[in-house]
């Protein structure tokens, strides 16, 4: 998969794409990721990318112009464009598995108060949300989808079902609960089950125990 990312602070992914599972990914050639600072394709001499919001309002607004040129300047072939936006479509499990099938995606980082609504228009772009909230940037946004999708891409992971018992998997539900050595931890100790070599027991009782979870802490999974 080769993954391209626009952004205005390019040194922000450097630490992050050396480490873990996207460093080995990239290591290993599963991974291709490219990351290309905005600015290089302004034609002012301030390499200015944004400009005051037209209607009035606080904040600026990210120039379409030096956007499109970053996108054209990757060459032609099929590409998923995301732009990481409040505004946009939650990331969710379902969304990340359709990522992991993508060859080339394409995942802009806005700053300010956002991106010209002609890049989505022009470029066709998707907008993606990773919660309820706002932050100041797209970079660490881009970072959560990487890192989400990239687990799914075959060979990334070794046991690839390993990601199959993950929360919102095949059932929708959470997790189950985990646990390791010790056995006993300042009086709270780990489901006899867990120790009793039962495989059929230790199935059902992590069935229960997601079931239990999802109850408590998201409910609306239930519902759906």
């Amino acid at each position: 998969m080769r993954v391209d990312v626009l952004t205005i602070f390019p040194s922000i992914f450097d630490s992050p794409l050396r480490e873990s599972l996207l460093g080995k990914a990239i290591d290993a050639g599963t991974l291709d990721v490219r990351v290309h600072d905005v600015r290089d394709h302004t034609t002012d001499r301030h390499r200015q990318v944004d400009d005051e919001s037209y209607g009035g309002g606080p904040g600026m607004v990210m120039k379409p112009e030096p956007i499109f040129r970053a996108f054209e300047s990757l060459g032609d072939g099929p590409k998923r464009l995301l732009v990481m936006s409040p505004a946009g479509r939650r990331l969710d499990q379902e969304l990340v598995r359709e990522l992991s099938k993508e060859p080339w995606l394409v995942l802009i980082a806005g700053r300010y108060e956002g991106i010209d609504e002609r890049v989505v228009e022009g470029l066709g772009a998707e907008e993606v949300s990773i919660g309820d909230y706002v932050l100041s940037g797209g970079e660490l946004p881009v970072l959560v989808v990487l890192e989400a999708v990239t687990r799914l891409v075959p060979g990334v992971i070794g046991r690839e079902e390993s990601h199959e018992r993950d929360s919102f998997g095949a059932d929708g539900l959470l997790d189950h609960p985990h646990y390791t050595r010790p056995a006993e931890f300042r009086g709270m100790r780990v489901p006899d089950v867990l120790l009793s070599g039962d495989h059929a027991a230790v199935e059902r009782w992590r069935r229960e125990a997601a079931v239990e979870k999802t109850r408590r802490n998201r409910p609306d999974l239930l519902e759906r």
